[in-house]
């Protein structure tokens, strides 16, 4: 669990981290050596999820050694399917990131977003419908390594 006190705002209790994961995590439907290392390491204090319709159809192969769930799901309702998923999961203590407009309504429910930009760019509604947005998925992991960025980022 991750725990951010945020000035003038609602602590945060996070034990839930759901990645969309073309555009996000991985480019073109390959993950980096580094992301991986880095998904270990946030494994060790949060619940990671990763949750696509695998458009590559390889995203089981990149994960098989990493801490953490896949889901897939039907190309379809995609929308619909994050947003139930991080429910299921627990809103109030599930962040949420991503990158494109089917990430909007899982954005609206979860305790926290982050956008990220990335090579494969970001939708611009999802933009205004994040906590935080970072110019690539490393910026996420530091974060969370240190939760200071994110207070001083959304303190009031």
């Amino acid at each position: 669990m991750i725990f951010v006190k945020i000035p003038g705002r609602d602590d945060l209790n996070i034990k839930n981290i759901v990645f969309d994961y073309n555009g996000t995590v991985a480019e073109d439907g390959i993950m980096s050596l580094k992301t991986k290392e880095n998904l270990k390491k946030i494994s060790e204090k949060l619940k990671v999820y990763i949750i696509t319709a695998d458009t590559y159809g390889n995203v089981k192969k990149q994960c098989e050694e990493l801490p953490v769930i896949v889901e897939t799901f039907p190309k379809g309702n995609a929308t619909f399917y994050k947003k139930s998923f991080v429910e299921k999961l627990g809103a109030e203590e599930t962040m949420v990131i991503g990158n494109g407009m089917n990430d909007i309504e899982m954005f609206k429910v979860a305790i926290l977003s982050i956008a990220v930009i990335g090579e494969e760019g970001c939708a611009g509604k999802l933009i205004s419908e994040s906590d935080i947005v970072v110019s690539n998925i490393d910026k996420v992991f530091s974060m969370i390594q240190n939760t200071n960025r994110i207070a001083a980022i959304l303190r009031d």
